[in-house]
């Protein structure tokens, strides 16, 4: 069973990967990920690897740039969690608890740097406070595996 995390955004503030990987570099987690260096913005759809810590781990998860209305579709309820944002980074993983922990790290990159508002399977987003917090707990139970 995959999981979807959206991070809705105004397009004007999608990053570049090098500004990603600043962003998530500036919040000091536990674990140094770090985000595929040929990610293309707008481009890229699929597979994004991803390097956790300094192992050689097969972790990453599965990335969509789309238009935030393209997600929502016709759904007003869907449509008002994406708060007035046009643009949509859609970020799907499976049971691995380290490919959790990317999506959840670079989820809080974008909140943090990039004023987006971030949605477990379109769900109300909770505070930046609290995607922190279950970011490091996530974190740590990932590091158990």
């Amino acid at each position: 069973m995959s999981n979807t995390q959206f991070a809705f955004l105004k397009k004007e503030n999608v990053p570049t990967q090098a500004q990603w990987q600043k962003a998530i570099d500036e919040l000091n987690f536990q674990v140094r990920l770090t985000i595929d260096p040929e990610l293309a913005p707008f481009e890229d759809e699929g597979f994004s690897p991803c390097q956790w810590g300094d192992t050689d781990e097969d972790v990453g998860f599965e990335i969509c740039y789309e238009p935030a209305e393209d997600v929502f579709d016709d759904d007003d309820e869907f449509k008002s969690v994406a708060a007035g944002n046009d643009y949509c980074i859609s970020m799907s993983w499976g049971g691995e608890l380290k490919d959790c922990a990317a999506v959840m790290i670079a989820s809080c990159a974008l909140a943090t740097s990039f004023d987006a508002v971030i949605s477990y399977e379109g769900d109300e987003p909770d505070s930046l406070e609290k995607l922190v917090s279950n970011t490091k707990d996530v974190i740590l139970e990932a590091e158990k595996e």
